[in-house]
């Protein structure tokens, strides 16, 4: 899944030149700030810690820490916005600090705030930078009346340092606060997901097997009426009866098959992908080269997504052929569906495709489509490879 960089390269100032432009009036300003900011920062800084440790061994003292650290996490944000006002730099904002799955009350609060990265880091920026503010505030001061010529050279020089340090200590954390994003969108996915998948399980229940069994049950009861008075009549009102149980129990198959496959969980991935190509309005070669069987989790989503893939082929594609690939590459598992149709598929092409990259994505898949006009339309999609839990196997089998 690409990710854009944290900091990205259009946020490069103009080069500096001679004269004062915008920018160089704009990196002074910041400068010049820098020494009542800083000011403010160390004092708060300060004040915090000092109060914080000192109390530490009475009941208030370890909340007014936590408590300070939130307002540290203050601190970093205005300055993060300063940085960007005013030196154009780009920094995305920390993730809000979350208690642990389940944790509510007082001291979750207390031990999340305490252990917070980014307000210690944002207390750190505060502590070191007053001889920062107090140097660039001096030098900055003193450049506009004797040093003007050179000025915007010395005023790019220092706010470098200033991005560096911003960008070291108030950014998020590189590659943990992008994953925490990514998560925070794969589980509305997720969850989105199971919520479809089960209002789908619900009306086919509603409208098929039960709708069925309602009829049934009402035409045994007519033929119970019946088996005095006319018996030819209630045996033909069985049979009907008899018919419609038949078919109420292959759609209740049909709808335990979408849920989750019995030959996937007895027989695996192979075999399951087989039946799944031979129910294909086209026909379909099939290989799986798996050393072993991946984590249930993982094999029943490689399964749902070829089933699809397969729906796509016989609906839309006009093709006359299709093969399905399934292979094992280091820690990744990959499948390529490919058919010789006319093409043209797309993400937003009504197909399904979109919410097929979007579950992919929220178990850290990738979905892959090529489809040119006039084909062939190849997808291919990758999964993370986990080991089934072999002890919980054998004692389901047992």
């Amino acid at each position: 899944m690409t990710m854009s960089p944290l900091v990205p390269d259009n946020d490069r100032p103009p080069p500096a030149r001679f004269a004062l432009d915008r920018w160089t009036w704009k990196e002074i300003g910041y400068l010049l700030a820098n020494l009542p900011m800083t000011v403010a920062g160390f004092v708060y800084t300060i004040f915090m810690i000092g109060i914080g440790v000192g109390l530490a061994v009475t009941v208030v003292g370890l909340p007014l820490l936590a408590a300070g650290l939130h307002g540290a996490r203050l601190i970093g944000r205005a300055e993060r916005g300063r940085a960007r006002a005013m030196l154009g730099l780009r920094i995305d904002e920390p993730s809000p600090m979350v208690l642990s799955r389940g944790a509510q009350g007082f001291f979750p609060w207390l031990w999340s705030s305490l252990t917070d990265p980014v307000g210690w880091r944002a207390a750190l920026y505060s502590f070191i930078r007053l001889p920062w503010g107090v140097l660039t505030f001096t030098v900055t001061l003193v450049s506009l009346f004797v040093l003007w010529p050179v000025l915007p050279y010395i005023a790019r020089l220092l706010t470098h340092a200033d991005r560096a340090m911003a960008r070291g200590l108030l950014s998020p954390s590189d590659e943990l606060e992008r994953r925490i994003a990514e998560l925070e969108s794969d589980r509305g996915v997720v969850v989105d997901t199971a919520a479809a998948d089960l209002r789908r399980i619900e009306r086919d229940l509603h409208d098929g097997a039960q709708a069925r069994l309602v009829a049934l049950a009402m035409g045994l009861g007519l033929a119970k009426e019946k088996l005095t008075d006319d018996p030819e009549a209630a045996a033909r009102m069985v049979d009907e009866a008899h018919g419609e149980v038949k078919v109420a129990l292959q759609e209740l198959r049909d709808l335990a098959r979408g849920i989750h496959p019995a030959v996937l969980t007895d027989r695996g991935l192979d075999a399951a992908l087989s039946a799944i190509a031979s129910r294909c309005t086209v026909p379909v070669t099939v290989g799986v080269d798996l050393p072993a069987r991946p984590a249930e989790a993982i094999e029943g989503i490689a399964y749902f997504t070829v089933s699809e893939l397969l729906q796509n082929v016989s609906k839309h594609s006009g093709a006359r052929s299709a093969s399905v690939e399934v292979w094992r590459s280091a820690d990744r598992m990959l499948i390529q569906v490919t058919d010789d149709g006319r093409g043209g598929a797309r993400m937003d092409g009504g197909t399904g495709m979109a919410g097929l990259a979007e579950r992919l994505g929220a178990v850290d898949g990738l979905f892959v489509l090529d489809s040119p006009v006039g084909g062939p339309t190849t997808v291919t999609a990758e999964l993370p490879w986990r080991d089934r839990d072999k002890g919980r196997d054998k004692g389901r089998v047992g």
